[in-house]
């Protein structure tokens, strides 16, 4: 049984004219004679533009053969496909934002800074990239702020457009209601959010795609609110496999503190002592895995993440296919129908030049 290949039928308007060819070749016996006693006598009637053309029909067919040629060759391209199958991590920032977070002690752009500025400016840069850091633009990442009180600004998401924007709206605590430190509620709302989006991220396939989780705590004081106990909290994290990373965040001995306008309308800046509860920090981290920095200034913050940044690593597996476009065949959709540009030029130019030779540039012996 004889088949073709899809589109090979387009090779059979070429297989039909090609006898006519043959035909108008050995069909010369045929043509009309037309006797002159004298060349001289056609040579006055002048030339016309149909004469000054006489050359059309045999460059058509030239570049029938050419084109015909260039088919024969199957000039191919071959597009190169790759398929990125990307497992990364959850991470879940977890920002202090205490009355505390304030104090004057870090450096932005030369002007100095408090320590939420900071936080922020550095952070953001951790997960969109910038300011030597490569961004996580395959990681979930998810926003918890606490004071007194912890809550939960953004989803893990991949959106880290919003999430930054949500991370840049975070203000400190001014209402002596709200303030405090709760990092233990914190952490365990941290470690609920990313418990959930492990259990719910499956792939079509049932792949996990989360190859990790961690928490980024950040803080600059003591647990000193909340109803759950940092360690208990540490402890359901280290359950769940997730990891927390401590950072606190403030210089050592004294930091300068916005204290209020004096009448003049100048901001008063006074020296507190700094009270970070660094053995607990340092324990929670521990519990899961994780680690525990100390960043004093914007360059030691910055730092810290860099290091996190190695710690954290996404996973990217890529696969890749090779693909042939063979050109002679290769289709296009004129008018909804499949058309194989290259072959059907092959067929107008022989059909244009049977036609004009057939014609007005017809020849007699």
């Amino acid at each position: 049984m004889t088949t073709f290949q899809l589109l090979a039928w387009w090779l059979l308007p070429i297989a039909v004219l090609a006898p006519l060819g043959v035909w108008r070749c050995v069909s010369h016996r045929r043509r009309v004679r037309i006797g002159f006693s004298s060349a001289a006598v056609a040579a006055a009637g002048g030339t016309s533009h149909f004469v000054r053309l006489r050359w059309v029909p045999s460059a058509l067919r030239c570049g029938a053969i050419g084109l015909l040629a260039f088919c024969l060759a199957r000039p191919v391209i071959a597009n190169s496909q790759t398929k990125v199958f990307v497992e990364g991590a959850a991470i879940q920032f977890v920002v202090d934002r205490s009355g505390s977070m304030r104090a004057l002690d870090f450096e932005l752009d030369g002007a100095r800074s408090n320590r939420l500025d900071a936080v922020k400016r550095v952070g953001s840069a951790f997960i969109r990239g910038g300011d030597g850091l490569l961004g996580r633009p395959d990681d979930l990442v998810g926003l918890i702020v606490f004071a007194r009180f912890a809550d939960s600004l953004s989803p893990l998401t991949v959106d880290h457009g919003y999430m930054v924007d949500a991370l840049n709206k975070v203000q400190p605590a001014v209402d002596q209601s709200e303030d405090g430190t709760a990092i233990g509620d914190a952490v365990a709302l941290g470690v609920d959010r990313l418990r959930d989006a492990m259990s719910n991220a499956k792939t079509a396939d049932g792949r996990q795609p989360i190859r990790s989780a961690a928490l980024i705590l950040m803080t600059d004081g003591e647990n000193n609110a909340g109803d759950v106990d940092p360690r208990v909290a540490a402890d359901l994290a280290a359950t769940y496999g997730i990891k927390i990373y401590a950072i606190g965040v403030g210089t050592r001995g004294m930091a300068p503190f916005p204290m209020g306008v004096d009448p003049r309308g100048r901001q008063i800046i006074r020296n507190v002592p700094v009270s970070i509860d660094e053995a607990l920090l340092t324990d929670i981290a521990k519990r899961t895995g994780g680690a525990y920095f100390r960043a004093t200034d914007t360059k030691s913050l910055q730092a810290i993440y860099e290091q996190i940044d190695q710690m954290e690593k996404t996973t990217t597996e890529q696969r890749q296919s090779l693909h042939f476009t063979d050109l002679a065949v290769q289709s296009f959709n004129f008018s909804g129908f499949s058309v194989p540009p290259f072959l059907v030029g092959v067929v107008l130019l022989i059909c244009a030049e049977l036609l004009l030779v057939s014609t007005r540039f017809r020849s007699v012996n």
